[in-house]
């Protein structure tokens, strides 16, 4: 891990988490048996996130039932648990290239089409945050249930950086 100064990807990492309330600096476990993350090679392979916030869920729900609003803020708070993740893995976003893959699983009502615009506010963050390389592929899908009543999960592959030793 980097013990250099935070670079501004860290550093606009931080202030938008602190938005939604989220402390980056909290080390994000997995229980046993799986990983958070995985980086093999020069890929990082970051698990599902949930929007979780401390020890509890920030949207519960189903689309639909919950506003459009809410779900996109759930969205929001799933891809900076993912991006922290990153950061924890590899010490600085300055070492993400890109995001070459998000999966968006939103918890949907039956009659709920919007899973692409809950997307949007995970996307709009990657590609603020990484541009001009934050173009990244991505499939929605709405779903019947996700784990504890989750309104949104979100996983990503990133390509990274070799770390200078």
């Amino acid at each position: 891990m980097s013990t250099s100064a935070p670079s501004s990807r860290d550093e606009t990492l931080r202030q938008l988490a602190a938005e939604v309330g989220l402390d980056i600096d909290t080390p994000f476990r997995a229980v046993p048996r799986y990983e958070v993350a995985v980086l093999h090679a020069e890929t990082l392979y970051i698990s599902g996130q949930i929007p979780r916030v401390g020890d509890q869920l920030a949207v519960c729900g189903r689309a639909g039932e919950v506003s459009l609003e809410d779900a996109r803020r759930a969205a929001r708070i799933c891809v900076l648990r993912a991006l922290a993740i990153a950061r924890q893995q590899i010490g600085s976003l300055d070492r993400l290239v890109r995001v070459l893959r998000m999966n968006v699983f939103v918890q949907s009502a039956a009659d709920f089409t919007q899973q692409s615009e809950v997307a949007d506010a995970a996307s709009d963050i990657l590609y603020a945050l990484l541009a001009p390389d934050g173009g990244h592929t991505r499939t929605s899908v709405g779903v019947a249930q996700l784990p504890k009543d989750a309104t949104v999960e979100i996983d990503l592959t990133a390509a990274v950086r070799p770390s200078v030793a």
